[in-house]
């Protein structure tokens, strides 16, 4: 068996290019999507449940493309016909999303545009681990993550750019103002031309020679789904008795989702157990269930991780807005000046992010993988809870610092990990997998977060950002349960 051949910088460049599109529209869903919701209507803790679109569509798509995409090959490739296909539709829904005539209008746009997402963004996470030998793959996520930064801050410092040269800023009831507006159109060029870029510059190999690669042949350990039923049997029995609660006590209905999930993921494990047939969903779940080890003592890491940025994503507006600048009006100049500086916020930590993208590397070598994870966890975590302290809005810059520490990280440092674990085979369906725990919790997320904020909170989404901080603390110290690799990988200390 012949060693893949490394790539250079900029083959490695062209090959995450598209990265910086498909964060640049993730980006602008992320800082304005709240505040489109808000103008059509919605109440702050209705968001989370409206949000909820973007995690569960995640949840069905990354599998289901990854299991797909391992199995593709054709003129044009493996993993590019997906990226052009989720680039053409993410475009669309990116024109169309600030014309939105009402909210539920709103919210189908954003369940298509975050399915657009996912169908490119999975074989991405792939497609470095199909082109790149081992020592060179975190050099390649960590490319990725400096685009991801790259793109995150453009896009999210536009509302407030354009506001700068006089674009309007507000706009009558239930309108969206141009400043959004031309930001979203901005989105949708760049999004498709960067993954043009990608797609029109970079060879894949076929099938038959990345199976001739030796890295392609990681053991696997043999799963038995005889026992499925036990943990499905939990899981069904835990959603049925939340949902008799539910109806009994007539609790918020995104509890409804949590209890659903739950009842849903156990049909599904008894299910494996008992099946005998064969397709994408016996492979998908039985898969889930014999995940590599790996894998799993990452999930808990990921699941607070995720659970933070998401608690982070849908409330950042209406807490700077409310709590800063004294407004939850959509219409009045104190709300949208609060949301500006918000998109400024979320522009700073992915701004950072690309700085601690090309630093990461340099605390792995000194400190090893998980040390540096936690210390960057603990970074975010901290940041997010100085919010509840400080009253000046502009030192939020510096709790931002922090997050941009710990997104890089939590966009890097777990694939690097996980990756040298996988077979070649099932690359895809194995990233698509470890998806499931970045998913998970963003559906925790937007089942609780507003009856957290109902009952105990007030109704104050900066409590939520709180909240994530905590969440963020536990991440790193779940991180130290994490096996260390016995040597890290070659070229960890070179610098995107």
């Amino acid at each position: 068996m012949t060693r893949k051949p490394e790539l250079s910088f900029w083959q490695i460049w062209n090959m995450c290019f598209g990265f910086l599109g498909i964060q640049f529209g993730f980006a602008l869903q992320n800082a304005n999507v709240s505040r489109i919701f808000q103008t059509l209507g919605a109440n702050v803790d209705q968001i989370p449940v409206l949000f909820v679109a973007a995690p569960l569509t995640g949840l069905i798509v990354q599998p289901l493309i990854g299991y797909c995409s391992d199995r593709t090959w054709g003129r044009f490739g493996r993993r590019r016909p997906y990226f052009f296909a989720g680039a053409v539709l993410a475009t669309l829904t990116l024109l169309a999303m600030p014309n939105s005539p009402a909210l539920w209008v709103a919210a189908g746009l954003l369940w298509i545009m975050d399915a657009s997402f996912n169908v490119s963004m999975e074989p991405f996470r792939a497609f470095v681990g199909d082109q790149l030998p081992p020592k060179q793959r975190p050099l390649g996520y960590a490319m990725q993550s400096v685009f991801i930064g790259v793109g995150a801050v453009v896009a999210s410092f536009l509302p407030y750019v354009l506001t700068r040269f006089g674009v309007a800023n507000t706009a009558p009831a239930g309108e969206v103002p141009h400043s959004v507006m031309y930001s979203f159109y901005a989105g949708a060029v760049v999004l498709l031309g960067a993954m043009l870029w990608t797609i029109l510059s970079t060879r894949e190999y076929p099938p038959e020679q990345l199976e001739s690669f030796a890295d392609s042949h990681v053991a696997e350990e043999p799963a038995t789904v005889a026992d499925a039923w036990k943990p499905g049997a939990l899981f069904l029995l835990l959603g049925v008795a939340l949902l008799v609660l539910i109806r009994h006590y007539a609790l918020r209905e995104e509890l409804y989702l949590l209890a659903g999930g739950l009842a849903g993921a156990g049909a599904l494990f008894v299910w494996l157990a008992r099946t005998r047939r064969r397709g994408a969903l016996r492979q998908i779940m039985g898969d889930l269930y014999g995940m590599p080890r790996a894998m799993r003592r990452l999930n808990w890491v990921q699941f607070f991780s995720w659970f933070a940025m998401f608690a982070m994503w849908i409330n950042t507006t209406p807490a700077v807005a409310s709590h800063f600048y004294g407004s939850s009006d959509t219409t009045s100049a104190a709300y949208n000046e609060g949301a500006n500086w918000a998109g400024v916020l979320m522009g700073t930590y992915n701004g950072v992010g690309v700085l601690a993208a090309i630093a990461i590397p340099l605390l792995v070598r000194a400190c090893g993988l998980r040390w540096s994870h936690l210390v960057n966890l603990w970074l975010g975590g901290l940041g997010l809870l100085s919010f509840l302290f400080i009253r000046d809005p502009h030192w939020l810059i510096a709790s931002m610092v922090g997050v941009g520490f710990a997104w890089a990280s939590i966009l890097t440092l777990p694939y690097a990990m996980l990756s040298d674990n996988l077979p070649a085979a099932k690359m895809g369906i194995y990233m698509g997998i470890f998806n499931f725990f970045v998913v998970i919790p963003q559906l925790m997320a937007a089942s609780v977060l507003g009856v957290l904020l109902k009952l105990f909170f007030g109704d104050q989404p900066i409590w939520a950002l709180g909240l994530g901080g905590a969440s963020l603390l536990v991440a790193g110290l779940c991180t130290l349960r994490v096996q260390e690799p016995c040597e890290t990988p070659a070229g960890a200390g070179e610098a995107a």
